[in-house]
């Protein structure tokens, strides 16, 4: 019964669709354009070169050439395996969905477990950094300062998380000396350049799906300006930040607002990650109480620094 009122819900929706795609051309191609743009011009040049060096980097065991005072620290500070480390690492660097991404290879590598991969998954959720010092910072917010003050918090909070939840684990060094797939570079650099084309189209795809829908329920609805924000934000964080910062409120409120859209990446950034973890025992409800939980810790921190700071 519950999966049947389920599917009729989702016919409904989708006829609805259908329907919004007919009558409001205009729209979705606009849509469509601004999306394939994003993609291009911010997506791609920020993810992509960084799946490939991730791919090659956990083929060639990075884990195993981390100084072993950085594998100490973070074991005593987060109680993470040594290949939990490096989906952390390198999700620093590379930004979301590459930590449920990375996570997946090590998983079928059979390098790390359902359970850590879990944990790990719950505070390693980062943006790109050149996305929110650059895109965020000084094209949408013609600031340095406040994209060094959102990169700050977001790096913050999600350590602050992995304080907090260091007691989910207490994981092994299961690192293995082997290769995970081979040692040929010439084979392991087109295996990784195959494997970020099929991952950076499928998050065009998702990012223009998700563009549609918050255009077509703001235009359907006839939302204010500041609800139009929020719709974005929960849709799509990158045009969630860049209508934040037009809005005529005071500062305050954008850094907060924008340290959590953030934080929670937006419903684009779950698809993503769902995509990353299907037909595993990787479980998508712990990436989400992870961003929930950050989400919180990133707006606490933005208000406490606004205080101190009384911008």
């Amino acid at each position: 019964m519950k999966e049947k009122t389920f599917n009729t819900f989702i016919i409904i929706i989708s006829l609805f669709v259908l329907w919004e795609l007919i009558v409001k051309k205009s729209i979705i191609y606009s849509s469509i354009m601004y999306a394939l743009n994003m993609w291009v011009n911010k997506l791609v040049p920020t993810l992509f070169p960084f799946f490939i060096i991730s791919d090659i980097l956990i083929n060639y065991n990075i884990t195993t050439y981390i100084p072993k005072i950085i594998k100490k620290i973070c074991k005593d500070i987060f109680r993470i395996s040594d290949n939990m480390l490096t989906i952390l690492l390198l999700s620093m660097i590379s930004g979301f969905p590459s930590n449920a991404r990375n996570a997946r290879i090590l998983y079928d590598s059979g390098k790390i477990g359902a359970d850590e991969a879990n944990h790990i998954l719950m505070f390693s959720n980062f943006a790109n950094p050149l996305f929110i010092l650059n895109t965020v910072g000084i094209f949408f917010f013609k600031s340095k300062n406040i994209g060094i003050i959102l990169l700050v918090i977001h790096y913050l909070s999600n350590f602050i998380l992995g304080i907090l939840l260091r007691n989910m684990g207490n994981y092994d060094n299961n690192v293995n000396d082997s290769l995970i797939e081979n040692n040929n570079f010439g084979v392991t650099f087109i295996l990784a350049i195959k494997k970020a084309i099929d991952t950076i189209i499928t998050i065009c795809g998702i990012v223009t799906v998700f563009l549609i829908l918050s255009s077509l329920i703001i235009n359907t609805f006839n939302f204010s300006n500041y609800n139009q924000m929020i719709i974005k934000g929960i849709f799509e964080i990158t045009i969630g930040l860049e209508h934040l910062s037009t809005l005529n409120i005071n500062l305050n409120y954008k850094i907060i607002i924008a340290s959590m859209i953030l934080a929670f990446g937006g419903i684009s950034t779950h698809v993503q990650v769902l995509s990353q973890i299907a037909n595993t025992k990787i479980k998508y409800s712990y990436f989400l109480i992870g961003r929930i939980f950050q989400m919180t810790i990133a707006g606490i921190m933005a208000y406490l620094y606004c205080l101190i700071m009384r911008i």
